[in-house]
């Protein structure tokens, strides 16, 4: 069972977390910090931390500012975006899981937009290991091009109409996820290429300060194991390549998986942290983050950088 927790950001903004807590008797291990996709609530992950769990893991999950247990009142009132849900609501979690369990390694899950957020947070340099499941920041020309047209009109399109008419973006009705926040569709709706230089002009922020933003990323030094899979629409090779470009300190694995690989049809975006893939996907996760291993069988190493370096043609 989790326990419920506060967690309170450097701006005071009060996160609702959720803790999976080794038994005292237990020999310490890894903690790991699952972090959301956009708009998600965290206890869409709970299974999978439940099994980490089992596995010997302390687990936090969270909601970012404005989503599921950390939305407080109206939207309207909220303009968070992409970088605070970074720089403090990550960065709150992180340290909290430092200041609680400084003997353990501190290990990160990141899905969608999570696995970018991880090296915006200042004490970044903290994380061990990290794993990601479709990890991009909505870049539109990366979508998977036979859902391009259909995909920009609903992100890029539609949702900053709707954020405009509502001051925030009612997804839940639409279906699509959580209520959004004012800041994080802006983000969403205007990303280009660069992260720092399509994010920025939303908040105030100089080419100078814009330039920051790769060098934190850059102190990140934990090998990272980004998996895709081919029917992500949103999560695309030229998708995650672009998260892991940005990783330029750590060790990077990108892994391709296939449905049929599991005798599916479809995962998508969203399938892997369904439980019924304990048996089948999870492990690609649990081998990385507790053992550091892959198994080659699961799915094709389509590339290994090391640190520092780039993209074959970049």
């Amino acid at each position: 069972m989790s326990q419920a927790i506060q967690i309170i950001t450097t701006d005071g903004y009060r996160l609702q977390a959720n803790l999976w807590r080794l038994a005292q008797t237990s020999s310490p291990g890894p903690v790991v910090i699952i972090n959301s996709a956009t708009s998600v609530r965290c206890r869409y992950y709970d299974r999978f931390a439940q099994a980490l769990h089992t596995r010997g893991c302390t687990v936090l999950t969270y909601d970012y500012r404005g989503i599921g247990d950390s939305k407080y009142g109206s939207l309207r009132s909220l303009a968070a975006g992409w970088l605070d849900w970074g720089q403090a609501d990550f960065e709150a979690v992180l340290q909290y899981a430092h200041t609680q369990f400084g003997q353990s390694p501190i290990y990160v899950v990141g899905h969608s937009i999570g696995g970018f957020l991880i090296g915006l947070a200042p004490s970044a340099h903290l994380v061990k290991r990290i794993f990601t499941m479709g990890a991009q920041y909505a870049y539109w020309r990366d979508y998977a091009r036979r859902s391009r047209t259909s995909m920009f009109l609903q992100w890029h399109v539609a949702m900053p109409i709707l954020n405009k008419a509502f001051g925030f973006v009612p997804a839940r009705r639409l279906g699509w996820m959580e209520d959004t926040p004012k800041g994080v569709a802006m983000d969403w709706a205007g990303m280009g290429p660069r992260f720092e230089l399509s994010i920025g002009r939303k908040y105030g922020k100089t080419v100078a300060e814009n330039s920051l933003l790769p060098a934190r990323f850059g102190q990140v030094n934990a090998p990272v194991l980004a998996l895709g899979v081919s029917d992500d629409p949103f999560g695309t090779p030229a998708a995650l390549d672009r998260v892991l470009d940005y990783y330029s300190g750590c060790e990077r694995y990108h892994l391709r998986i296939s449905p049929t690989s599991i005798g599916l049809e479809a995962i998508g975006h969203f399938a892997f942290f369904h439980s019924r893939f304990v048996d089948s996907l999870w492990p690609i996760a649990f081998d990385w983050l507790l053992e550091g291993a892959i198994e080659p069988a699961r799915g094709t190493i389509i590339s290994h950088r090391r640190k520092q370096e780039a993209r074959p043609g970049t």
